[in-house]
C-alpha cells in the first residue's frame, strides 16, 4: 500500500465511510485508465500538497480533501457531466454514512468552474484544483500537454479553439484565484500563464 493510499483510507475511515479498502481500490483504477494524461492520481497528489499548505485556512479540510480525491473520479473526455457523474460515484460509496457528504458533493460540482461558489471550502476546493496555472511555466506547458492528449478526438485547431475558450475566460475574471491565500500565491503567475498561452499563433 502506497503512502497516499493509506493517507485516503484513514481520511475515509475517520469521516464515517466504510469499506474504505475497497473504495480506494475503486478510485484507483479509475484514476489510471488508459485514456487519462492529466486526469490522474498525479493531479490530486499535487493537490493534497496545496491542501496541505492552505490547510489551516480552510474551515473544513477534511471535506475539502475528499472533495478533492474524488471530483474527477469519474472522467470522460470531452463529456459534460464528469463532476456530476462523480458525486454519483461519491454517494453510492459513502451510502450516507459521511455526515459532510452532500457538502462534498457541493464542492465536486463547484469544480465545474461555471460560478462563484459562496462557501469558503468550495471556494478553497475551486482554487486547489486551478492551483497548477500558477505553476512554473514549464509545468503549466508539461499539463497543457497532458490535457492535449486526452482530447485525440480533436484535431490540432478544434482543440486550440477549445483551450483558448477555457483559458480566456478564466483569464477575463476579476480574480481567477477566489481565496485570498491563493490568489496572494498564484494569481500573478496564473494571469502571465494565460496571457502567454493566448498569444501563441492559432495553428493552420
Amino acid at each position: 500500500m502506497t503512502q497516499t493510499q493509506a493517507r485516503f483510507i484513514e481520511l475515509w475511515s475517520r469521516s464515517g465511510g466504510a469499506r474504505a479498502e475497497a473504495v480506494c481500490a475503486d478510485l484507483a483504477q479509475r484514476y489510471a485508465e488508459p485514456a487519462r494524461h492529466y486526469h490522474t492520481l498525479l493531479h490530486v497528489r499535487r493537490c493534497l500538497r496545496d491542501l496541505d499548505r492552505a490547510r489551516d485556512e480552510i474551515p473544513h479540510p477534511d471535506a475539502v480533501e475528499l472533495a478533492l480525491w474524488c471530483h474527477d473520479v469519474i472522467y470522460t473526455p470531452g463529456a459534460r457531466d464528469n463532476e456530476q457523474r462523480s458525486t454519483n460515484w461519491f454517494r453510492q460509496w459513502a451510502d450516507g454514512r459521511i455526515a459532510a457528504g452532500e457538502r462534498i458533493c457541493d464542492m465536486i460540482l463547484a469544480t465545474r468552474h461555471t460560478r462563484v461558489p459562496d462557501g469558503l471550502d468550495e471556494r478553497f476546493a475551486c482554487d486547489i484544483d486551478l492551483a497548477v496555472l500558477g505553476a512554473s511555466r514549464s509545468r503549466f506547458c508539461r499539463d497543457g500537454g497532458r490535457l492535449r492528449a486526452e482530447r485525440p478526438d480533436l484535431d490540432d485547431r478544434a482543440y486550440d479553439l477549445h483551450e483558448r475558450n477555457i483559458l480566456g475566460g478564466l483569464l477575463a475574471r476579476p480574480r481567477i484565484y477566489l481565496t485570498d491565500f491563493f490568489h496572494a500565491r498564484c494569481e500573478t503567475r496564473a494571469r502571465r500563464n494565460l496571457t502567454w498561452r493566448l498569444d501563441l499563433p492559432m495553428p493552420r
